[in-house]
């Protein structure tokens, strides 16, 4: 079966999901969730809506998928255990250090890789089965096909999103909100900036990074057959009456082995929607028409009435089958159990001898049926009624509320789970050194023989340019590593293995990593593994994850302060990027190809906001797009500032620079250039990141 997975911001929306027909709700408790800014739930409203739900035979998940400083992770474990000590049923999260305390604080809670984890491939799922996970929640954007074909090789659960707002990035890799207003979306604190206006040729006219919301009305059912094991519903910021008409469109349509009818359709549409909504990834269909914006429009206050209405009574949803025996001499029994095998039971007086009217079989099954106002549904009752007997209703009514409290007390038990203390672990002693120089590029022909002359230990290449360009391994004296995409689907993978055995062949040795999915392949080909920013390391706790992984190195966030980087025990190398043009998204869909109609990738391409900014748009492999920030991150001027912070390495990051330009600005990290660009930022490495 389906399990459909509403949201809950609040008490009410989750009496609205329940009400409606979900199976599962997933919530927030605490400040380390995506939605930080939803009302999040104190230790005894958690406990109250766990309880609630479990009585009605409904799961509940915690979501814990922001990432966490070291500093964070104490209360954070406190969290998690207190969640597994409270009965949730698993916990989502995004952090490799928070999964690494879980196993300390809480080792029997279920865990499962939240969407904000980047997991879109085959090899991404089975690292995270490896890691002890038991579900995985895939990218929005994958298609059809390759979620059929995770499915039916995954070893462990598959939940997709079926209804909801569309991020114009890969969950989990963008830094646009944390970059331009100091608000990251991986810490749950995510401003929508890709709402906002933007456009081409220096003006701000258009919404090109808006899209609409996705809707899997439609392919409910061919999603049943791939074996998708939940559909999740979207909308913890959303109101419960939202909440309570899209759960009870999608909870009857499954039921019902249907779709949503065109009348259906219309109340999600009015229930919220962008210009209509979009199945473009889905379907591997993308483009303009994708894209939409919130219009102003009339609240839907009948259809919410209506929502409200339903869910602020009790739709019994647990069907329960009723036991009863009347015979002579003998105390009364009544019986009852539910779908899972519980049953309670009790005992009530002797019945009499009638003396005018004997009750009969079918009285005590219309009294032990009249479950209104409980959460129990009778469906069917199997009484034994002797002939002759007496038995007061009211006895029997009383018998029917002792067994169901009984039963309801069961429901509603605390699970006997291990816990457990978390240990931050040996701290690692700073380097005293200053860091190496690395520098990745984009293209092979920024790696010239004036680059070199400035010692880098290594320079990262991506392996598409490294495979087209081979002559790059010795023009960069042997001290190339490859970088792998953080993007990288299963339809891809055999052409990624061919340029990667290429690398090998000519002498590559290491490989630079920013998603779970591509650690396998690099890893079965015999590369030394370096973990990229994708990885999004926020802690020790993660590096160690990571060490015990495998790898050797890894690059730490650029949302982390320098204090903050400073601070960490470093257990393996660290890499911090000091200067280039950060990342601020990763997106399947293709606003150059959506503006143009057609690949214009080689040409410049800049996206002005309503600012005057412009960010560059750039080719990533497979055909994506990246938007870059606006302003280069320049720390030349401030090399004592990051020189004792125990990195192993510092990198440059070039992007949209002319090989000349490259050369300039290494030899100015070197000291003995003066080139400074004309507009730069510090990043986040002085300010504080919400």
């Amino acid at each position: 079966m389906l399990e459909l997975l509403a949201p809950a911001g609040s008490m009410e929306a989750v009496t609205a999901a329940v009400q409606a027909g979900a199976d599962a709700v997933y919530m927030g408790y605490g400040d380390f969730n995506a939605r930080r800014n939803a009302k999040n739930f104190s230790r005894e409203e958690f406990a109250a809506a766990v309880s609630y739900c479990h009585l009605r035979g409904v799961k509940v998940y915690l979501t814990l998928n922001t990432l966490l400083t070291d500093r964070e992770m104490p209360e954070g474990a406190r969290l998690a255990a207190e969640a597994g000590e409270i009965g949730v049923d698993a916990v989502l999260v995004q952090d490799l250090g928070m999964l690494r305390v879980l196993r300390q604080a809480s080792p029997d809670l279920p865990v499962h890789a939240s969407t904000q984890m980047t997991v879109h491939n085959l090899d991404g799922v089975k690292l995270c089965a490896d890691l002890g996970m038991t579900r995985v929640v895939l990218s929005r954007e994958l298609s059809r096909d390759q979620i059929a074909y995770i499915c039916q090789n995954s070893p462990i659960e598959i939940e997709v999103f079926g209804h909801g707002a569309l991020c114009m990035c890969y969950s989990g890799q963008c830094f646009m909100s944390s970059m331009i207003g100091g608000r990251s979306g991986n810490r749950g604190l995510c401003a929508q900036p890709c709402r906002l206006k933007y456009g081409w040729n220096g003006k701000a006219d258009g919404n090109p990074l808006s899209l609409k919301d996705m809707s899997m009305a439609g392919h409910i059912q061919e999603l049943k057959r791939m074996g998708v094991a939940c559909l999740k519903i979207e909308g913890r910021m959303k109101r419960p009456e939202y909440v309570a008409v899209v759960i009870s469109i999608y909870a009857k349509a499954i039921k019902e082995n249907r779709e949503p009818t065109a009348e259906e359709i219309e109340q999600l549409t009015a229930a919220f929607s962008r210009q209509g909504f979009t199945d473009g990834f889905y379907l591997d269909k993308q483009g303009p028409n994708m894209f939409g914006v919130r219009e102003e429009t009339k609240e839907p206050k009948e259809l919410f009435a209506q929502a409200r209405a339903m869910y602020q009574r009790e739709n019994p949803r647990v069907p329960v089958t009723f036991y009863a025996m009347v015979r002579p001499g003998e105390p009364a029994q009544v019986g009852v159990e539910d779908s899972s095998g519980r049953v309670a039971t009790v005992k009530g007086p002797v019945p009499e001898a009638a003396r005018t009217r004997a009750i009969t079989t079918e009285q005590v099954e219309e009294q032990l049926s009249k479950t209104g106002g409980t959460p129990y549904r009778c469906d069917k009752v199997r009484a034994l009624v002797e002939d002759g007997l007496s038995l007061p209703l009211s006895a029997l009514n009383a018998m029917r509320r002792e067994v169901l409290e009984d039963l309801s007390r069961q429901r509603t038990a605390l699970p006997q789970r291990r816990s457990g203390e978390f240990h931050p672990g040996a701290r690692y002693n700073n380097r005293k050194e200053a860091p190496e120089l690395t520098v990745s590029v984009l293209k092979a022909e920024q790696v010239t023989a004036a680059l070199m002359e400035q010692d880098p230990t290594l320079v990262y290449v991506p392996v598409g340019e490294l495979y087209a360009h081979p002559e790059t391994v010795e023009l960069a004296k042997g001290r190339v590593a490859v970088t792998l995409p953080r993007v990288a689907w299963d339809r891809e993978r055999d052409e990624l293995v061919k340029q990667l055995e290429k690398a090998r062949e000519l002498g590559v040795t290491d490989a630079l990593v920013g998603n779970l999915g591509m650690l396998p392949i690099a890893k079965e080909l015999g590369f030394t593994l370096r973990g990229d920013y994708g990885l999004e390391v926020y802690n020790a706790q993660a590096l160690k994850e990571l060490k015990k992984m495998g790898l050797v190195s890894s690059t730490l966030s650029f949302e982390l302060k320098l204090a903050q980087v400073r601070d960490i025990s470093k257990p393996m190398d660290t890499e911090l990027i000091t200067y280039g043009r950060l990342p601020l998204m990763i997106m399947e869909s293709c606003v150059i190809k959506n503006r143009s109609g057609r690949c214009n990738c080689h040409n410049e391409n800049l996206l002005t906001d309503r600012k005057g900014k412009q960010f560059p748009v750039v080719k990533a492999p497979g055909c994506r797009n990246e938007i870059l920030n606006c302003q280069k991150l320049f720390l030349a001027d401030r090399q004592g500032d990051y020189q004792r912070i125990g990195l192993w390495a510092q990198r440059l990051m070039f992007t949209t620079e002319t090989p000349d330009e490259c050369a300039r600005v290494a030899e100015r990290y070197r000291g003995t250039g003066d080139w400074t660009p004309g507009e730069y930022t510090r990043g986040l490495y002085y300010r504080d990141v919400e």
